[in-house]
């Protein structure tokens, strides 16, 4: 059945290919400004990757205003507010993020202020407050999983409140995103298969969420087809360009495909699971995607069962119900495979949350501005259950 209304924005630009960091200077040329601000974090920037980056543009006569690398693990609002200030005062036009989600959503964020002025949270909190484009902005992932490169939407952690914030407008989107599969060689086991496991969620999420539409579906299937393709090799061999590559453009098209129809309860819990016990984003999603698929279940069943053939599983012969679950194990397997690699953990007692937490955690999952979203009403008294399933 086809949705009464639906609508389908994208209108930044991605560009692939090996190499590519080093000459898309034309690219640039087509935003119309010279002065740029380089964001990313301080791994990236030890690892000698934003040189090249900074020599290729410079060489094409542009000009790069100032750098800034503190951007902790989470984005904060110390972090957002420092860069649009420092990018202000350098006399920059324009962003360039270089890094994984959080460097990108603070860049994000940051631009609200860089480009309008006025306090983040105070000015720029829900969806769509702008009016009007921001600055240009240039986005080049080191990782492949939160896709934030393509998505209207940046998450910023309130340290003082314990809380994750999200912020949302079409304005947000990025004018270019690079995807370079050499800027995820480097990324370690442990971060390729969290950010892996990352995008999968925000596919599978995208597909059966109350906003979906034929546009988003599409970029949902496909994300998820190249995610069981290539996630084990790209963990199990850094160095296999073409399982990088293929979770870069996962990562992107699961991106553009929850920045339509969002993301459900799977996030609403791991963002309370962050934001009280400081689990990273991937590692939570990675562990609560099944479970969060059992949750809604009856409700989503249907599309899971269309998902099994996608996620490599025959379900000649089966039932609704028995294809739907064979999804479900998939997920679990590739989560088995990723563990065996000692890439993730696949139980949040493994990954250090406090079993005491729990309840809370529940009680936070309900107040995330993700449920809007789920197919199902998020009840925390139920969603307790599955955090327990899954401690």
């Amino acid at each position: 059945m086809l949705p009464e209304f639906y609508q389908f924005h994208h209108p930044t630009k991605v560009i692939y290919g090996e190499g590519l960091v080093n000459d898309f200077a034309h690219e640039v040329e087509e935003l119309g400004v010279k002065k740029y601000f380089i964001v990313s974090d301080q791994v990236i920037h030890s690892l000698g990757f934003i040189q090249p980056i900074k020599k290729g543009l410079e060489e094409a006569n542009f000009v790069i205003t100032g750098e800034f690398y503190d951007v902790p693990q989470d984005a904060s609002v110390e972090a957002v507010e420092r860069i649009s200030r420092h990018a202000g005062d350098s006399g920059a036009e324009g962003l360039i993020a270089i890094g994984g989600g959080s460097v990108i959503d603070a860049t994000k964020a940051a631009n609200f202020v860089f480009s309008e002025g006025g306090d983040l949270i105070e000015d720029y909190s829900g969806a769509a407050t702008l009016t009007r484009p921001l600055k240009p902005f240039i986005v080049i992932p080191t990782t492949a999983g939160t896709g934030s490169e393509s998505t209207l939407v940046a998450v910023i952690y309130d340290v003082a409140n314990k809380t994750k914030l999200a912020f949302s407008d079409k304005f947000l989107l990025p004018d270019l995103a690079v995807l370079d599969p050499l800027m995820t060689q480097s990324l370690p086991p442990g971060l390729t298969a969290s950010t892996g496991m990352d995008a999968l969620t925000h596919a599978v999420e995208s597909y059966v969420g109350v906003d979906s539409s034929p546009h988003s579906e599409a970029l949902a299937v496909e994300a998820i087809k190249h995610i069981f393709k290539y996630l084990v090799r790209a963990t199990d061999k850094g160095d296999d360009l073409e399982a990088r590559g293929g979770m870069l453009i996962a990562a992107n098209m699961a991106g553009s495909s929850f920045s339509h129809s969002m993301v459900g309860c799977v996030h609403s819990m791991a963002h309370a699971v962050g934001g009280l016990t400081r689990v990273p984003h991937g590692v939570a999603n990675a562990i609560l995607l099944l479970y969060g698929m059992e949750y809604n279940f009856e409700v989503s069943k249907e599309k899971f069962a269309k998902l099994a053939p996608v996620m490599g599983v025959d379900v000649t012969g089966m039932s609704i119900d028995e294809a739907a679950r064979e999804a479900i194990a998939a997920v679990r397997n590739l989560g088995r495979q990723l563990n065996a690699l000692d890439a993730i953990p696949v139980r949040l007692r493994d990954a250090g949350v406090p079993e005491e937490s729990l309840p809370t955690i529940a009680e936070a999952a309900t107040e995330d501005g993700t449920i809007v979203y789920n197919p199902r009403d998020v009840v925390a008294e139920e969603i307790l259950i599955h955090l327990k399933n899954a401690y």
